[in-house]
């Protein structure tokens, strides 16, 4: 299995992690407020890693704690619209305009970096792009009015999060950057500055129940902690764009936990969008050069065969 393949897996995995944190999120909002829980997702997921993992991270170089200072900061912006927006929009809504992301990463490549996009990244955004308007818009294509304070926190985290994607992969090629202990460090950035936030506009507390303390642990450890991490390493050996691709697949689960947990139906139109973006991803994963030069050596592997027997 190629390299690049294990760690599209691996994002994958992560991917399904946050398609299940919506409903988790939406679940420990009845019991805290944003910033609370943030800072109890982050922290949590900064001190379990510390304790599994501390001869790692005692090395860390300054290098590697300057990019997990920044990171840290821009996931602020990403987790405080991922979270506000599950307040005041739907599930299915703020896992669909999270997804953003995949188109936000090229139009910030190309500004930033004159980057021009493969092809076929740029067939795989258009059709995301699609499947995200047919997800979230109303039947007659409009917006949902009701929704738009929450669709915009939603849209704010897309766009930050498009910018943590670019500062991890210049972060991850560095080779003073350790990408496991970038992964925990920025944690426990984004859970300290969450913390105070919370101690500023909200009044922390633990959660008050079995049920709570269960959505916040696994958010922490699952949804935060191995989630991040595992990104950090996996983008030493994809692109961000690639990996904006992979996340289109997160308002998919989302919209199928939030149909068998929180009782959300789409409509047809929503789901032929689910199909479509997962559509773009095998675009993104299959190699259409490679596929055609094996079918033609195939093709004529089988051609030599045919007129061996019939010489024979």
């Amino acid at each position: 299995m190629k390299t690049q393949l294990k760690a599209d897996l691996m994002l994958i995995v992560v991917t399904l992690c946050w398609g299940i944190s919506y409903y988790l999120i939406d679940v420990s909002l009845a019991d805290m407020d944003s910033f609370t829980l943030n800072a109890h997702r982050f922290l949590g997921a900064f001190f379990v890693a510390g304790i599994f993992a501390f001869q790692k991270l005692k090395t860390v170089n300054k290098t590697t704690l300057q990019y997990s200072f920044l990171i840290g900061t821009v996931l602020i912006f990403v987790y405080s619209g991922a979270t506000f927006g599950v307040k005041y929009t739907t599930l299915s809504n703020s896992g669909f305009l999270c997804a953003l992301t995949v188109i936000f990463v090229p139009m910030l490549e190309m500004i930033l970096f004159k980057k021009k996009p493969h092809r076929k990244i740029i067939i795989a955004v258009t059709m995301s792009l699609i499947g995200i308007m047919l997800l979230t818009l109303k039947d007659d294509f409009s917006f949902n009015m009701g929704n738009l304070k929450g669709d915009i926190f939603c849209i704010v985290g897309a766009i930050a999060y498009a910018v943590d994607l670019i500062l991890t992969e210049k972060a991850v090629s560095h080779e003073k950057v350790d990408a496991f202990q970038l992964g925990v460090f920025q944690l426990g950035v984004t859970g300290a500055y969450m913390l105070v936030l919370a101690f500023i506009f909200e009044q922390p507390h633990l959660p008050t129940s079995p049920q709570i303390f269960i959505s916040v642990a696994f958010l922490s450890i699952f949804c935060t902690g191995l989630a991040f991490i595992v990104q950090a390493i996996a983008q030493q050996y994809t692109t961000a764009a690639h990996v904006g691709i992979i996340f289109t697949l997160e308002p998919v689960f989302a919209g199928v936990v939030a149909f068998f947990l929180a009782g959300e139906v789409l409509s047809i139109k929503s789901y032929i969008g689910a199909v479509i973006m997962i559509a773009a991803l095998f675009v993104t994963e299959v190699d259409f050069k490679n596929l055609g030069r094996k079918k033609e050596a195939a093709a004529s592997i089988a051609e030599a065969e045919d007129v061996d027997q019939q010489s024979s």
